[in-house]
């Protein structure tokens, strides 16, 4: 590194030396190129000053030789010119770093919450689902307790239906017998009274006969109500 250094520092008298000769074509070119060897050496404005400065000593050009130093200070901005120009370089990516580091740091924040909003649907997700789970399975059990209880409503309407027939066709033969006897014992005792009318009075014949043909009536109408009702 160091006798890279001394490489350049001599080169730097020699170009500058070419650049202060009368009448010769100004050496920017070459100053540049010095700079570009100093960013490659990593050196900074204030070292190629040293370098500038070492130089004028070994040229002994003094202050008072005004043209000579405002050429040589020409020198001196072309040589640092890279330098610089590696500095706004610099800042511009510095600056464009920041803001890349800036961008970055609010996609991190955006995607964190992008996250933890997934986080939360998922687990609302998780809770429909066990909760639909569950509705589904007690919607399950409901409906096998309905159909349950539905088969047993069934069965007990049968029983009542069976026993509310049983119990009407019970009636319905008791009714039928009892009126039937009623009424035979009404038709025999129109019959004796039909017997005893032929020797008394004609009248009371025709009462009786009247009365038997409506208790026959009455009979058939007995018969009829309680076949209707199936027993018969």
């Amino acid at each position: 590194m160091k006798q890279r250094l001394i490489i350049l520092s001599q080169n730097y008298v020699t170009a500058l030396r070419a650049h202060l000769q009368p009448g010769a074509p100004a050496r920017l070119l070459a100053a540049q190129g010095l700079g570009r060897q100093a960013i490659a050496l990593g050196l900074e404005t204030l070292e190629l000053a040293r370098i500038h400065e070492h130089a004028l000593v070994t040229l002994h050009l003094s202050p008072d030789k005004k043209k000579l130093v405002s050429r040589a200070e020409s020198f001196f901005s072309e040589a640092n010119a890279p330098i610089e120009e590696t500095h706004r370089a610099t800042q511009t990516s510095e600056v464009h770093l920041s803001r890349l580091k800036e961008t970055l740091g609010q996609r991190t924040v955006e995607l964190a919450a992008t996250n933890r909003q997934i986080k939360r649907v998922v687990v609302r997700r998780k809770v429909m689902e066990e909760a639909a789970e569950k509705t589904g399975q007690h919607y399950k059990k409901c409906l096998e307790e309905s159909l349950e209880l539905q088969k047993r409503l069934r069965l007990l309407t049968h029983r009542v239906i069976a026993s509310q027939e049983d119990e009407r066709k019970s009636i319905s033969h008791e009714l039928h017998d009892e009126i039937a006897q009623t009424l035979l014992g009404i038709n025999v005792r129109l019959l004796s009274l039909k017997q005893e009318a032929r020797v008394n009075h004609r009248g009371l014949k025709n009462d009786i006969a009247s009365t038997a043909r409506l208790v026959a009536k009455s009979v058939q109408s007995v018969k009829r109500i309680a076949k209707e009702f199936g027993t018969l």
